[in-house]
């Protein structure tokens, strides 16, 4: 089948040259770069990075959490004055 590529004429040229450095041809080497593209896994736009993967951190018990509002912060403020006095 036959296709049209629009490349960016620095890009076309640097897989030319490198396609004439091995002896094989401009259909050659894209040919070679899409089936080895499409084997290999899925990569980010990260440049090969791979992403760290963020904590997970479970929950104790199966209590509701509260949101905490200005009157509970107060109420926990006050709870923790009267603790550091006695």
């Amino acid at each position: 089948m036959r296709t049209t590529l629009d490349l960016p004429d620095e890009l076309f040229r640097r897989v030319k040259a490198k396609a004439a450095l091995q002896g094989s041809s401009l259909k050659e080497m894209l040919m070679r770069y899409m089936e080895n593209g499409l084997r290999e896994p899925h990569r980010s736009t990260t440049a090969g990075r791979k992403r760290s993967r963020l904590p997970i951190i479970k929950r104790r018990g199966k209590g509701i959490i509260a949101s905490v509002t200005p009157a509970l912060r107060a109420r926990l403020e006050e709870e923790e004055d009267l603790a550091k006095i006695h």
